[in-house]
C-alpha cells in the first residue's frame, strides 16, 4: 500500500477514457466511519477490510479511481491521522454523491436521504457484509440491544459477503435486501504488521519449555467468546501441567467481576494454579511474541479472522476450529474443547520440529488472500461489472 492520505480534489472525467466490457472505467467509493479522537486500524477488523478492498480495486482494470468515503463525527484532522496509511485518497459523502459511479457500503451505513438521489442519478450501491449479521440482529432483537439496520429502506443493487457467512447469512441477505448475494474472497496482506514491527521481529521463537498461550476473542458477540478457548487451555493443563506457563485472556477486564464469568473462571485449574492473566484489548503485534507463544481460538460460524492470518504469518501455533484455513494451524472440531486440549498439547510437543513446514503451508495459504492476487482481482472485477450489467 502507498500513503494516500489526501482528500478528494475534483478532476473531471479525464480518467474514463478506457472501456472494459463496454463500460467506462469506474469511480468507486468504500464507506468508512471516522470518529472524533483517537482511532486505530487494529480496533475493528472492518477497517482492514476497507483498506484491503481499496488496495485490490486500485488494481482492477474496471476501476479508474478508488476513494474511501468518510462519515462520522471525525474532522479533517481525525481523518488525516486515521487514514495516514490509506492506499487511496478519501472524500466526504457530499462529494461522493456527485462524483462516484459505485459506492460499496462497508464500514458505515448510508442514510436514505443520500441513497435515494445517488441511485436516481444512476449510481450503484453494493452492500458489503463482513460480520455475522444474522446473529448480531438476533442478539439485538432478543436482548433489547440498540438496533442496527435490520431492513434497509432503500434498494441495494447487490450484496457481497464472505464464505464464512454462506450458511447463516446468505439466504438472510437475499430475502432482506431483495438483491443478489455474491460470496467474495476474504482479503488480507501483512502490510500493517510490516509497517508496525521491525523486519523479522514478528516471528515465533522456538525453544521455550512451557508455552504462554493467548486468547483474544472480543467477547462482544456470541460468535467469538473466550469461554471455549479457556476450556481448551484447561483441558491441556489438566492432561499435562508442564505444558503451559501462562494463559493470557484478553478483552476480559470488564468481565472480572461479572457474576457469571467470575465463578466460571475461578472453577478452572489453570486459574487456581496462578497461570491466568486477564487483560484488556491489544493488537496482535503487541501480544505476539512479547507476551505469548501460541494462540487458542474459537468461533461459531465466523471462520475467517484476521488474527488467524496474523498468527500464521508469524509462524505462531494457531489452535483453532475453523474449516476455512485448509491445512494451516492445528484444528479441533466444533465445540470439542477436550479435542482442543489434545491438539494444543500435540502442537506444544511438535511445533518446533515442524516449524519450517508449518511456515510453508501458511505462506501458500496467505498468498490466496492477497489483494494483489490476480484471481482475487478478477473475481471482484467480474462482480463489479455484473452489478452494472444487471
Amino acid at each position: 500500500m502507498r500513503n494516500c492520505c489526501v482528500p478528494y480534489v475534483p478532476t473531471g472525467p479525464s480518467g474514463w477514457s478506457v472501456e472494459v466490457r463496454g463500460h467506462l472505467r469506474l469511480r468507486v467509493g468504500i464507506t468508512l466511519l471516522v470518529r472524533n479522537g483517537a482511532q486505530s486500524v487494529w480496533e475493528n477488523g472492518i477497517f482492514q477490510n476497507c483498506f484491503f478492498l481499496a488496495s485490490l480495486l486500485r488494481l482492477s482494470p474496471a476501476v479508474a479511481e478508488v476513494y474511501l468515503v468518510c462519515s462520522g463525527d471525525g474532522d479533517v484532522q481525525d481523518r488525516a491521522r486515521f487514514l495516514a496509511d490509506s492506499p487511496v485518497p478519501w472524500m466526504d459523502e457530499q462529494h461522493a454523491l456527485q462524483n462516484l459511479d459505485v459506492l460499496i457500503e462497508m464500514s458505515s451505513t448510508l442514510a436514505d436521504d443520500w441513497t435515494v438521489p445517488f441511485r436516481a442519478r444512476g449510481g450503484k450501491i453494493i452492500t458489503c457484509c463482513v460480520g455475522n449479521d444474522f446473529v448480531i440482529d438476533a442478539e439485538r432483537l432478543a436482548f433489547g440491544l440498540p438496533h442496527g439496520r435490520l431492513v434497509p429502506q432503500t434498494q441495494r443493487d447487490a450484496v457481497w459477503t464472505l464464505e464464512e457467512y454462506r450458511k447463516t447469512c446468505k439466504p438472510y441477505y437475499e430475502v432482506l435486501f431483495r438483491a443478489p448475494v455474491s460470496i467474495m474472497p476474504h482479503l488480507w496482506a501483512p502490510h500493517f504488521i510490516d509497517r508496525n514491527v521491525p523486519q523479522g521481529q514478528f516471528a515465533y521463537r522456538p525453544g521455550r519449555k512451557r508455552w504462554r498461550v493467548a486468547i483474544v476473542e472480543p467477547n462482544i458477540c456470541m460468535v467469538k467468546t473466550c469461554h471455549l478457548p479457556m476450556l481448551v487451555s484447561e483441558s491441556a493443563h489438566r492432561s499435562n501441567p508442564d505444558a503451559l506457563e501462562r494463559v493470557l485472556v484478553f478483552n476480559t477486564v470488564h468481565l472480572k467481576d461479572h457474576p457469571v464469568f467470575n465463578p466460571f473462571a475461578n472453577s478452572l485449574d489453570f486459574v487456581r494454579h496462578g497461570l491466568a492473566l486477564f487483560e484488556g484489548r491489544l493488537p496482535m503485534v503487541e501480544i505476539l511474541p512479547h507476551s505469548a507463544d501460541a494462540l487458542v481460538c474459537h468461533q461459531w460460524e465466523n471462520a475467517q479472522n484476521y488474527v488467524y492470518y496474523e498468527a500464521l504469518y508469524g509462524g505462531f501455533p494457531l489452535i483453532h476450529n475453523s474449516d476455512l484455513l485448509q491445512d494451516c494451524g492445528y484444528r479441533y472440531h466444533g465445540f470439542d474443547c477436550e479435542e482442543g486440549g489434545r491438539v494444543l498439547i500435540e502442537a506444544w510437543q511438535t511445533h518446533d520440529v515442524q516449524l519450517a513446514a508449518y511456515r510453508e503451508r501458511a505462506r501458500r495459504y496467505l498468498e490466496l488472500l492477497d489483494p494483489a492476487n490476480p484471481a482475487n482481482i478478477q473475481i471482484y472485477t467480474d462482480a463489479l461489472l455484473q452489478v452494472l450489467e444487471s
